[in-house]
């Protein structure tokens, strides 16, 4: 059965006392692409005092970058936690159920936060 309070607890509260949750959600793109990224931001900015219709293209285009990566990343993430609890017996795979809800809860709220 789905237990309502306990979904809507925060996910460390629901793990026993030995063990550890990482700080922090897992990050939707790897660290090396969001690095990469975030560089070539950085040089775009330094660059527009130079030349701002560039560093602006340049902004542009990573931006464009970073949505894709982000939609293919949540897109992936959305099939894995569907195939985790499609077709299963509510009343045998609650710990599944409960864990798939606690997670599209988690990405929706990181979601709605940015």
């Amino acid at each position: 059965m789905y237990d309502q309070a306990r979904a809507q607890q925060a996910p460390d509260k629901l793990r026993g006392s030995t063990e550890r949750r990482a700080t922090g959600p897992e990050p939707l793109l790897p660290s090396d692409e969001r690095d990469r990224l975030a560089q070539r931001l950085q040089e775009a900015l330094n660059n527009f005092p130079d030349s701002p219709l560039e560093a602006l293209e340049e902004a542009e285009g990573i931006f464009d970058e970073a949505i894709t990566q982000l939609k293919t990343a949540l897109t992936e993430r959305q099939r894995a936690l569907h195939e985790g609890w499609q077709d299963h017996d509510p009343e045998t795979q609650s710990n599944e159920l409960r864990h798939a809800m606690r997670e599209y809860r988690e990405i929706t709220q990181r979601l709605l936060r940015t």
